[in-house]
């Protein structure tokens, strides 16, 4: 089984930014825009095999008893996301390694895809 994390960058310093600028039609904007594209990166992940666990706010979560290349996955996913916005993702045999893949990847310049098993053969 594989497991695939998908989330948004920075997308939490946005909503803040509107917050704090009071921007109100920003926010909606944001709202709108996050929801239209995590229901497209859902629909991508069912086309592709995957069984979704988690569509909400500005993350995706699948698994999948089949390989998949997730920087293909990617490239489809950047090509649905709102202007101004990247994604980065997280694979592992376990959501606890797809989510540590994701981490790494977003601490390690975002808008790209982290393999656990990459990260285990690096550090071990």
């Amino acid at each position: 089984m594989i497991f695939i994390i998908i989330d948004g960058d920075d997308i939490g310093r946005k909503i803040t930014s509107c917050y704090i600028s009071n921007n109100e039609s920003k926010l909606a904007q944001i709202s709108v825009d996050m929801s239209r594209t995590v229901t497209a990166i859902s629909l991508l992940l069912n086309k592709m095999g995957f069984r979704v666990i988690f569509c909400a706010a500005d993350g995706v979560v699948g698994a999948n008893a089949n390989p998949v290349n997730a920087e293909e996955l990617l490239d489809k996913i950047r090509e649905l996301a709102p202007e101004g916005v990247t994604f980065s993702a997280g694979t592992g045999p376990s959501l606890q390694q797809a989510y540590l893949a994701l981490t790494h990847a977003k601490c390690s310049g975002k808008n790209m895809h982290v393999d656990y098993e990459s990260i285990r053969q690096k550090f071990n």
